[in-house]
């Protein structure tokens, strides 16, 4: 439960890049209530998806800079000067994960257990196909050196996540690209927040994946998901 100095509700922030076909199946399936606002980042799309957003219920909020990252950046900053929640939820437009599970994301949080969730794929029920074996490969290899140097073991880089407004709010995220995932959860690490795992599910995408979808992606996202974990080492846990 939030203090009173803490700002209350959950907003969701959906990063998103020509997504209008997958985007009204996702704002379709987020629980409102206890979601009070869905804050859609249209990151230069050049299909319907800042329409598609606007007429799902979302705040459509644009972000030339390209990159993942930068996306939820401005989602971010967006909820910083608009009444900000006590609770955000990140969530891929592409419809890979499933919505429906967010009060499964957010209950530890709500329950005064956790600061940071993970929702991981790699504990729950996947779709055959769905976790390309890149992505696989690339999440055993990153959580592995997560393990080796911060004593953690984290079972996934998920994208399907909650986190305590005012403990994101110290991490001074920066990432803008590939690496955002990755930076969150090791810098919840360094700073001490108490971070926690549950399962989610999760499906095949609707479309052809900018990262995972091709080898240039997968070998810029490996390399910068990797050298982010190496870099926030640096200096001891």
């Amino acid at each position: 439960m939030a203090t009173p100095s803490e700002p209350v509700g959950i907003d969701v922030v959906i990063p998103a890049f020509n997504e209008e076909a997958s985007l009204p199946l996702v704002l379709g399936d987020i629980p409102r209530p206890p979601v009070r606002r869905i804050v859609v980042v249209d990151n230069n799309s050049t299909d319907r998806t800042a329409a598609v957003a606007d007429s799902g219920g979302a705040t459509v909020v644009f972000e030339q800079r390209p990159g993942y990252g930068s996306a939820c950046l401005a989602g971010l900053d967006h909820l910083r000067h608009h009444d900000p929640p006590g609770i955000v939820v990140f969530l891929d437009a592409d419809y890979s994960d499933h919505p429906d599970e967010l009060s499964r994301i957010v209950a530890p949080i709500l329950e005064n257990r956790a600061d940071l969730v993970i929702g991981s794929r790699a504990l729950g029920e996947h779709e055959p196909g769905a976790l390309l074996p890149q992505a696989r490969a690339g999440n055993l290899v990153a959580c592995l050196l997560i393990r080796l140097l911060y004593g953690h073991r984290y079972t996934d880089l998920g994208p399907f996540r909650a986190v305590r407004w005012q403990a994101l709010e110290k991490l001074k995220m920066s990432d803008p690209d590939f690496g955002w995932t990755a930076e969150m959860q090791v810098k919840a690490l360094r700073r001490g927040l108490r971070v926690t795992e549950v399962a989610v599910s999760y499906r095949r995408r609707i479309g052809v994946s900018k990262i995972t979808g091709t080898v240039r992606g997968t070998l810029m996202a490996g390399y910068k998901i990797l050298w982010t974990v190496l870099r926030y080492s640096w200096g001891g846990r």
